[in-house]
């Protein structure tokens, strides 16, 4: 796929948080507004930031395999993930640093940019989420 550009909308979902936990993500066209790609990935028991964590770096990972030169835009209603990612806040969480190393790794020498959006807007990746906690299984449709 040639894009020059990719939104990825990510997402986490824990039912009990901690609890069952899964990441969820939706690829955006910007030029069409197309959905390109959505998946969702379980993460076991974990807390929600965990999850929505492991949603972004799905996301992301995914548009590097399907539009590699892209410049990717990041939406997430996670304030702490999109202000830790972008520099600004701290990560304590033992768990989350990790997490964070991880996707710093994936995202090194590529252009990514991170954006807080309010949940009502975020709720294809809340279903993707949801979808991969219902059916007990990570997926992707690309």
């Amino acid at each position: 796929m040639s894009l020059s550009r990719v939104i990825v909308e990510a997402d986490g979902a824990s039912r009990g948080n901690p609890g069952a936990a899964a990441g969820g993500c939706v690829l955006i066209n910007p030029e069409t507004a197309e959905v390109i790609a959505r998946a969702g990935v379980v993460c076991g028991h974990a807390s929600n930031n965990v999850a929505e964590y492991r949603g972004m770096i799905e996301g992301i990972a995914i548009a590097q395999e399907i539009a590699p030169e892209a410049t990717v835009h990041v939406r997430m209603d996670s304030k702490l993930v999109v202000e830790q990612m972008s520099g600004r806040w701290k990560i304590k969480h033992p768990d989350m640093q990790d997490l964070a190393k991880q996707a710093r790794e994936l995202i090194a020498g590529t252009s990514v940019t991170f954006e807080w959006i309010p949940r009502e807007e975020n709720a294809r990746a809340d279903a993707a989420a949801n979808a991969a906690l219902d059916r007990q299984g990570s997926y992707r449709d690309l």
